[in-house]
């Protein structure tokens, strides 16, 4: 599936739809937030972005980072998490890194990453969505961060140099791009030798029936559709990353999503089997070469 302006429209009417609900929000006094922002029954996500379904906590958005990692973040930037996993955590980032996280929202990753690599690195944030930047420059500000810079464009056309960072982060992002191909590549190209794709999204292991997948990927909050894990593998390694590997964090169940698929008229009983154990949020890793595969031609290069 290539991007459309129609996919495109659709991706930034839902994020920036939860920007706005955040930043309105944040302009409440302390008890009118709180209330806004409980678990509503009958919805799929409360008003703020934290997921709930009659009132019963999301399984794919919830617990994500650990106690203690966002106590320094403000309010709004925890609220605007829709990721599904937590890349910072996973990524090993290191003191004097350059850091990109692609489809970076309200900048939780992004603030997360500059803590780690200190005052000597930075965290770039690449969003595509007007009011997602705006939240995100707020809680930056609020946060006191300087080595954090947001960036408006599309992952599929990464405004950064070649070789500019050392690591990539996304959190459940590239399954809304419908050329994940084009992604990958532009991440490679951004990457220097040696550099780290390190990103939480979500994945499909082994076939399933289209109608399911359909309605558990809406479920998901996945647009244009999840990856097959041996399809994402063979993508990241056509566009040139190495060692591709995949570390399960989450696994969706039928039990999780059976209000949202009974309303989409599935008998949750009889798809079960087709779902459990197949979907799920992972960790996906992934290298770029640190010396060039190219042929040398520069006088000396070879000597």
């Amino acid at each position: 599936m290539s991007n459309t302006p129609e996919l495109t429209q659709v991706v930034q009417e839902k994020y920036g739809d939860a920007a706005r609900r955040v930043l309105a929000v944040a302009e409440l006094p302390q008890a009118a937030a709180s209330a806004c922002c409980a678990p509503q029954p009958g919805t799929i996500n409360s008003c703020c972005g934290g997921a709930a379904f009659d009132g019963q906590t999301d399984p794919i958005t919830s617990n994500l980072y650990v106690n203690g990692e966002i106590d320094e973040l403000p309010e709004a930037a925890v609220l605007a998490s829709l990721g599904c996993g937590n890349p910072t955590a996973l990524a090993e980032l290191a003191p004097g890194e350059i850091v990109l996280d692609l489809g970076s929202g309200g900048g939780i990753d992004v603030l997360l990453s500059a803590r780690r690599v200190g005052p000597t690195g930075k965290a770039y944030g690449l969003d595509m969505t007007d009011s997602m930047l705006e939240l995100a420059r707020r809680n930056q500000a609020e946060a006191g961060v300087t080595n954090v810079e947001f960036l408006e464009g599309a992952i599929e056309s990464i405004p950064l140099p070649d070789a500019s960072v050392d690591v990539i982060i996304s959190n459940c992002v590239i399954n809304l791009s419908g050329d994940k191909r084009t992604v990958l590549a532009e991440a490679f190209r951004v990457l220097k030798p040696g550099g780290r794709f390190a990103v939480s999204d979500v994945v499909v292991r082994g076939e399933v029936p289209a109608a399911v997948r359909q309605s558990m990927e809406l479920w998901v909050g996945c647009i244009a559709g999840a990856l097959e894990e041996s399809e994402f593998a063979r993508l990241l390694e056509e566009v040139g990353f190495e060692h591709p590997s995949f570390e399960p964090t989450r696994f969706y169940e039928a039990k999780d999503a059976a209000a949202f698929l009974a309303q989409s008229g599935l008998d949750v009983a009889s798809v079960a089997t087709e779902i459990d154990g197949k979907f799920l949020s992972a960790f996906v890793r992934a290298t770029k070469p640190a010396t060039s595969t190219q042929p040398c031609c520069a006088p000396g290069c070879c000597a």
